[in-house]
């Protein structure tokens, strides 16, 4: 079909506009569609990248739910100022959730433990056994002992993950 000049005229000042307006709808829906937000409470330091943890078999709702994260290290794990960041959450009998920051996209591990007095440490008992509940991404058998650290990597593709975690309790 062939339009009279002064259709084209207006057709050709108004196409740009058009386009632009059309890349910025695009832009703002992508940016508010694709762009997920962590949940409010998530403890360590801000980025672009969190995890969702879910605490499963919580005794009780006493103290903290503290959340430890490990970098994909094994010479680290467990060990004495070897976690990235400890986070902390009141703890709530059944199920605790909690959200933690972690660095970037990336291979991580959590060891979790119901710190039920609320004196931010893994109490013990006498002869060195665990005195609060305690928990490990992948939930590795600990009837041995500690887990080994490949049993409880965790890949850490994108924001949001969810991992849940089955409380032990001595």
């Amino acid at each position: 079909m062939k339009m009279p000049n002064g259709w084209r005229a207006v057709a050709a000042a108004i196409a740009p506009v058009a386009l632009a307006s059309a890349a910025l709808m695009a832009t703002s829906a992508t940016a508010s569609e694709g762009a997920p937000t962590p949940p409010p409470g998530c403890t360590g330091t801000p980025s672009q990248t969190w995890l969702n943890v879910v605490a499963d078999g919580m005794k009780n709702g006493d103290g903290l739910l503290a959340v430890t994260l490990y970098a994909d290290n094994p010479s680290k794990f467990l060990v004495k100022r070897g976690s990235l960041y400890v986070g902390r959450v009141n703890a709530t009998a059944g199920t605790t959730r909690a959200c933690i920051f972690v660095p970037k996209p990336g291979v991580y591990a959590l060891a979790l433990y119901h710190d039920e007095n609320a004196n931010q440490s893994f109490d013990r008992t006498g002869v060195g056994f665990p005195a609060e509940g305690f928990g490990f991404t992948n939930n590795p058998a600990t009837l041995a002992g500690l887990p080994a650290f490949k049993s409880v990597r965790l890949n850490v593709p994108k924001a949001g993950l969810t991992t849940r975690i089955q409380m032990k309790y001595p």
